[in-house]
């Protein structure tokens, strides 16, 4: 089963930016999707973003994001990555990567890296 490690977590201050990397190993799929989920104490897990990773292309984004946080992928190397910019105390949270067949099962995917801590102070 696919395992999954991040890295790139860690402090800064508001406004500042942050390069999140994930990369997926263990797997056969060809064609597959993987990204970020934040969940923060006392809130309810959130979709950031998630990329195609293959021969075809596609990318979403949360709401909360847009336009500040930028996910791409190296398919070569099963890795995304996260750059997140204009940053914001209410962004703090464990970013956990994720990756699944389709955007449906990602979704709902238990397929889990251990995450990362992302804290961003004022």
């Amino acid at each position: 089963q696919v395992q999954l490690v991040e890295s790139g977590g860690g402090s800064v201050q508001a406004g500042g930016s942050l390069r999140l990397s994930c990369t997926a190993s263990g797997h056969s799929w060809n064609i597959f999707w993987m990204g970020w989920f934040r969940q923060a104490p006392g809130k309810e897990r959130e979709i950031v973003a998630a990329t195609m990773v293959g021969d075809l292309s596609a990318t979403k984004y949360g709401d909360s994001v847009k336009g500040r946080f930028t996910i791409s992928r190296d398919n070569a190397k099963n890795t995304v990555y996260l750059d997140m910019t204009a940053l914001r105390p209410e962004d703090t949270a464990l970013y956990s990567c994720a990756a699944d067949r389709t955007y449906v099962d990602w979704v709902r995917t238990r397929n889990w890296g251990p995450g990362t801590q992302v804290t961003v102070s004022s």
